[in-house]
Order: C-alpha cells, then structure tokens, then sequence
C-alpha cells in the first residue's frame, strides 16, 4: 500500500524525494547527486535549509535518457548536449555517436587483425629457422590488414596479382625487390566555389589530401598535412619495422590533431573548422595509411579499382546498416555531414567531432597505383568513370589532370584534390 501511495503521489504531479525520484528512473541516489553536480539533471528543488533535493515526475523520462546513454558508453559531456536537445536532433546525434564507436571498433578489429598475422608470419618464419621448434602458424602477410571500404581492401587484393612484390625477407621467400614511388598532385577550385580549402602533397615519402571545412578550413587542410612530413616523422632511413611504423603513424596522427587544433584556434568558431585528411606514409619498405573524415584512398591492382578507406560520415553509417541505398545516399540531405574528422577543441559542434584517425599498414606491390582524393571528386564522378581514368593515364601527372577534368566536366560543385602514385621497382625509378 505504501508503495502504491507513493506512486500515485508521483502520477499527481506532486515533488518527490531523490529517494523515490531514484526507484521511478531506475537510477541510484548517488548517480543523481553526481549528475545534479554536472548539471546533467538539476533537481526541481533544493531545500534551502537542509539540501534535500526533490524531483518532479515529469523529469524521469529525461532521467531515463541519460541511464540509456550512459549504458551506451557516451561520454557524460556529450549526454549533456543531447538531452538539451530536441527529439529529432537528439536522434541524429545519437546515430552519430554510435556509428563513430563502430567505426572505432572497426579500426581497432583491423589493427587486431594485423597484429595476429604479423605474429603468425613471425612464428611461421622462426620455425623455418634450423633448431626451431615452435609452432609454425599462419602465413598472414605483414603489409594490410585488410580493407574496411565498402568494394574491398588489401586483403581482397592480395589474390588478383601484381607485376612484382615488395619480397618477404623470409628464408625460402620471395627475393626481396627494393621499391619507390612515383607520383603527382594537383588540387583546383572548382566551377562554383571562389576559394580553394583543399590540399594535396605528393612526394617520396607521403601522399596526402585534406579537405577543410568552415572559417579556417584552408588553415586546417594545410596544417594536417604539413605534420605528416617525413621530417615531422623520422621517415627517412626507410628502416622502420611494422610495429615502429604502426606506432609511427599514431605519434603522427596525434600531431595532425594537435596541428589542425592549433591552425584554427584563432577562428570565431574553432568548434566549425577543420579538415579530413587521407594520407600514405611511405617508408622504403612498408606504407601506411592515416585516414580520417570522407576523403578516400582507391588501390588499382590487375586492373581492378578497389576502395580501401572507410567514409567516417553520416550517410555511410546508414549505409552500413542497411537504411540508405547507394543510390538513395548520392542525394541524401545530410550527406556532408561527418562523424569524424580533425577540427578545433569541441564544445557544441553536432556532428563533426574531434577524434582519433585510423590508422593501418596496407600491402605494397610493385605495379600497385593509389589514388588519394577528396569528395569533390568521389562525389561527383562515380567509380567506373574513375577506374578508366585511373588506367587510361600512361603517368600520374597525365592521371590527375584527367580526374581533374572529370570533375569539371561533373559541374565542379567542390574543390578538388587528387593524389595518384605508382609502386616501382626502385631502378626503374
């Protein structure tokens, strides 16, 4: 009867203590207190005599919503936002919230994977060694990981061939061939826009776009790929083992953050700007891929193109889980917006946050040929067009200006940038 009487008291729309306000959302006394603390879920009243805190019923399904959140594993700064937010926008930005964590989990799957093969390949290579006695285990490859874009990756590749190999170094192995790379950059305006917020950089050691977004996104784009120099990096002796690189590629990444971070703190709204980046770290040896954002990264290999970095946006997320068709993205409303992507210290910015870029080793080839763009490439010309691009151009500096021109001949809505590389055997080069 008591807890009846309560109940209904609840229902009447009368104040109720922390203590019942607890039992009607499912959350303890002491996680109210922390969230009264952090203004998550201010009490209706304070008695200002003795601090007792009093709820009205009509706060539990927001209280609901925070317990939910929490289970998810959103960070209580981020709830904080959400629940000030109406129904529909706070929808979207839970959507975001939770394909930015499978894009994450993604990585790291990537990253789990890699390490078992590079292992496994270590084991199998000390067991070939006379007096080894261990077991031999897989004969994973030490150079992908396997790719998460949507028409493929390295793994998917590996067993279409190639003109050459990068060589294993392993006794019995395939003689190991010394390799290089060969490549061009161009970037362009557009036929619309009146600024250029796009970068690109092509060299022997990296390969990199960044497309910059808001009041300091030309700023940011630069400011991303400038960290990734091989003098920021310590890539020049070409010497770097897998796990060097690896840990290589995050120092990097983290300095893109910091740089972007940097490039775009004097803006009026650093929340606003910032940039993608997709980048190729080339070591002599092994190459490694930083992406993060929309900008994507293309490997042509035995005359098929296969996209090898993820799109961290919206319209990808619904994509993956089956909501949006291809079709249906190419003119979704929200297609700009991203889930990751380096920009300024984040306060309000809905969708756009600050995060970590992925990062991964890719299998190398000689004979292989990359394409790095932006989206104001990919998301004009589709991949049957790039493909032909790719393969009809005898150089890569004959291939960007085709790509280029593609683009052009699409509307040129967007800035473009485009990065295509060749792998060579090093005395061709």
């Amino acid at each position: 009867m008591e807890r009846e009487g309560r109940a209904v008291g609840a229902a009447s729309g009368e104040l109720v203590t922390i203590g019942e306000f607890a039992r009607l959302s499912r959350l303890s006394a002491k996680a109210l207190r922390r969230y009264d603390e952090l203004g998550l879920l201010r009490p209706a009243l304070v008695d200002p005599v003795n601090g007792y805190r009093y709820y009205d019923p009509a706060q539990v399904e927001g209280a609901r919503l925070v317990a939910w959140l929490r289970r998810i594993g959103m960070p209580l700064s981020r709830i904080g936002r959400i629940v000030a937010l109406d129904a529909g926008a706070a929808a979207v930005e839970i959507r975001a919230y939770w394909a930015r964590v499978e894009a994450e989990t993604a990585a790291r799957r990537d990253l789990a994977m890699y390490l078992v093969d590079h292992l496994s390949a270590e084991g199998g290579a000390m067991s070939r060694i006379p007096g080894n006695t261990g077991n031999t285990g897989s004969a994973g490859n030490a150079g992908g990981t396997g790719g998460t874009g949507s028409s493929g990756g390295a793994e998917d590749t590996g067993s279409r061939g190639g003109r050459g190999s990068s060589g294993s170094g392993v006794p019995g192995g395939p003689v190991a061939v010394p390799l290089a790379i060969r490549c061009a950059a161009l970037t362009d305006t557009g036929a619309v826009r009146t600024t250029n917020q796009d970068a690109a950089f092509a060299g022997p050691r990296l390969l990199a776009v960044a497309d910059g977004f808001g009041e300091g996104g030309a700023e940011a784009s630069a400011a991303a790929i400038e960290a990734l120099k091989p003098t920021a990096w310590g890539g020049g002796d070409g010497a770097l083992s897998a796990a060097d690189l690896l840990n290589a590629l995050e120092d990097t990444a983290d300095s893109a953050s910091r740089a972007v971070r940097d490039a775009v703190a004097p803006c009026a709204d650093p929340d606003g700007s910032g940039t993608t980046l997709t980048a190729m770290l080339w070591t002599g040896s092994r190459l490694g891929l930083v992406h993060i954002g929309d900008s994507r990264a293309y490997l042509l290999r035995g005359g098929e193109l296969f996209r090898i970095t993820h799109d961290h946006s919206l319209v990808q997320s619904m994509i993956d889980d089956g909501s949006l068709s291809r079709e249906e993205a190419a003119s979704h409303p929200g297609r700009s917006l991203l889930l990751k992507a380096l920009v300024g210290e984040v306060r309000s910015a809905p969708v756009a946050v600050a995060c970590r870029p992925d990062v991964r080793l890719q299998e190398v080839l000689a004979g292989d040929r990359y394409l790095l763009c932006s989206d104001g490439l990919s998301a004009v010309v589709d991949e049957a067009e790039l493909r032909a691009a790719v393969i009809a151009a005898e150089a890569p500096e004959e291939a960007v200006r085709r790509l280029v021109g593609l683009a052009h001949e699409a509307g040129g809505p967007d800035n473009v940038a485009c990065v295509v590389a060749d792998v060579v055997v090093a005395a061709e080069e």
